[in-house]
């Protein structure tokens, strides 16, 4: 399988992972906020301090972004790109975010594709602290109970990633259990996820959010990712039996390489290893 050579050493434990309680539930981002503080009221308003989100088509403006890019140091596999500030308004097509916490304050890690106001179609990694909702836009949303993805040193990466840590429930209203996870770098997408669902007991999850990278990627429909650096967003995702009655992951997920190449589709599952990280939430249904 391909595999990164990463800058520190990996640690034992290749999944970070949470038991908690949480909540599917929709609402709309409000216009004129910051895109941070409007996905944050979104989730306060149920009671939740974080957890993911998928969203579809929204309008961006002021906006600006990275894409994923070559390290020019070498003191990361890879790195981000310049920022980019398109002018007008940015419509997007679709993306996942993770809210959480960075430095004590809320923060999110957000990749998403969307269509630029000349009409450049483009990706990559939204910032949170220059982007603002132009419109109002829907949102569907999964708040966590017991967990919360915090920003940490990585010494693998050298990279400050989410991961998720537990922290005391707040009373929100969570009605199923899930598992906030971390996917460590170089292994398998879907194997990963099947292998912690049979560890777990596990037979049937649906996948909520999904912000992440992976090390180029292959599809079922035949397409190829060369590049190696990716920015990635699950679009849907579930893992439960399949024909042969072993857990199956399906993973459908947008990405933008570094080179600007888009891709979209259900990844191969055993063939699409995790570069830097990936952040999802797991919600189990049975």
């Amino acid at each position: 399988m391909r595999s990164i050579k990463q800058p520190g050493l990996p640690v034992t434990e290749r999944i970070q992972w949470v038991e908690a309680r949480g909540r599917a539930f929709s609402f709309t981002l409000q216009a004129g906020l910051p895109l941070l503080e409007a996905a944050r009221r979104g989730f306060a308003a149920e009671g939740f301090a974080g957890g993911v989100l998928n969203f579809g088509s929204g309008t961006l403006a002021p906006f600006a972004y990275v894409m994923p890019a070559l390290s020019k140091t070498g003191e990361n596999a890879a790195f981000y790109s310049d920022t980019y500030r398109p002018g007008g308004v940015t419509r997007t097509r679709l993306g996942s975010m993770t809210l959480g916490t960075r430095d004590g304050a809320p923060f999110f890690h957000c990749h998403g594709l969307w269509l630029e106001a000349d009409g450049k179609a483009s990706g990559g990694h939204m910032l949170p602290d220059e982007t603002v909702v132009a419109e109002a836009f829907e949102v569907a949303a999964f708040g966590l109970d017991g967990a919360i993805f915090t920003a940490e040193p990585d010494p693998e990466t050298s990279f400050k990633l989410f991961g998720p840590v537990a922290v005391a429930s707040t009373g929100a209203r969570a009605t199923n259990r899930a598992f906030a996870l971390r996917l460590r770098p170089n292994q398998d997408f879907a194997g990963c996820l099947e292998e912690f669902c049979r560890a777990h007991g596990i037979a049937h999850a649906k996948i909520h959010g999904g912000v992440g990278s992976t090390i180029g990627a292959r599809f079922i429909h035949g397409g190829v990712t060369e590049p190696f650096a990716t920015e990635l967003a699950i679009t849907a995702g579930a893992i439960e039996p399949g024909d042969s009655g072993a857990l199956e992951a399906a993973l459908d997920v947008a990405l933008i390489d570094y080179t600007g190449g888009i891709a979209e589709g259900r990844l191969i599952r055993g063939d699409n290893p995790v570069l830097m990280t990936m952040e999802l939430v797991l919600e189990v249904l049975g």
